[in-house]
C-alpha cells in the first residue's frame, strides 16, 4: 500500500489525486507544516527537504510533487494518466507537466517565500509583485496552448498534468488575476473539478473549491 505524507492544500494535491484516479489503496499521512513536523528527524529521514509530499511505496521512498506524479502513472498504466511513449501526446504531456513544475511553481516561490530571498520588506515586496507578474505572462502561455490545442493540456483527453495545473491554479487564489481569469485554464479547470476523483481529494484535504 502506498504512504503519501502531505499537508492540506500543499504540493501533494496532485500526487493525492492521481491516487485516487487509480484507485489502488493507499494511506494519508498528515505532515502538520504549522506545527513544524516537517522539520522532526523522523520526518527528515524520509525527505530531507522538509517539504511535501512524500511517497512510500514499499521499501521505497520518494519525494518531488511531479516525479510522484510520473512515478504513479507509470506503476498504473491502466489508469490511463500519461499518454503512452513515443505519442505527440506523450510530448505534450512532459512538456507542460515541467513548465508547471520548473517555471510556474518557481514563481510561486518567488511569490509565497521573498523570505527566503531578501530581509527587508521592501525588496520582499518587490520580489512578490516581480513573482506575480511572471505568473500572470505564464498564465498566458498555458491559456493560449489550451485554446489552441484543448481542452487537457495533452489535447482532447485528461492526463495527470491536468491535475497539477489545477493544483497551481489553486495556488493563485490570492492573486490580483488568478489562473482562472483566464478563459481556456477556466474551462480546463472547470473540467477537471467536476472529476470524482478531484472532489475526492479536495474533500479528504478539508479545501473549499476555488
Amino acid at each position: 500500500m502506498y504512504k503519501l505524507f502531505w499537508d492540506p492544500g500543499s504540493a501533494n494535491m496532485a500526487p493525492h489525486a492521481v491516487l485516487e484516479e487509480i484507485g489502488c489503496p493507499y494511506e494519508l499521512v498528515k505532515v502538520d507544516i504549522a506545527s513544524g513536523a516537517h522539520k522532526q528527524p523522523a520526518y527528515l529521514k524520509l525527505n530531507p527537504n522538509a517539504r511535501v509530499p512524500t511517497l512510500v511505496d514499499g521499501d521505497k521512498v520518494m519525494y518531488e510533487s511531479a516525479a510522484i506524479v510520473i512515478y504513479l502513472a507509470e506503476q498504473h498504466p491502466e489508469a490511463k494518466l500519461m499518454p503512452a511513449p513515443g505519442t505527440p501526446e506523450r510530448m505534450k504531456f512532459l512538456q507542460w507537466l515541467m513548465y508547471l513544475t520548473n517555471t510556474i511553481q518557481d514563481s510561486f516561490i518567488l511569490y509565497y517565500h521573498p523570505d527566503n530571498f531578501f530581509p527587508d520588506d521592501k525588496s520582499r515586496a518587490a520580489l512578490k509583485a516581480a513573482g506575480e507578474a511572471r505568473l500572470e505572462k505564464q498564465w498566458a502561455v498555458v491559456d493560449a496552448a489550451l485554446g489552441e490545442n484543448g481542452p487537457y493540456l495533452t489535447g482532447a483527453s485528461f492526463s495527470a498534468a491536468d491535475s497539477y495545473l489545477h493544483m497551481l491554479a489553486r495556488w493563485s487564489r490570492n492573486c490580483a488575476r488568478p489562473a482562472w481569469a483566464f478563459p481556456h485554464i477556466a474551462r480546463q479547470l472547470d473540467l477537471v473539478k467536476a472529476r470524482p476523483a478531484v472532489r475526492r481529494m479536495m474533500a479528504q484535504e478539508g479545501l473549499p473549491e476555488f
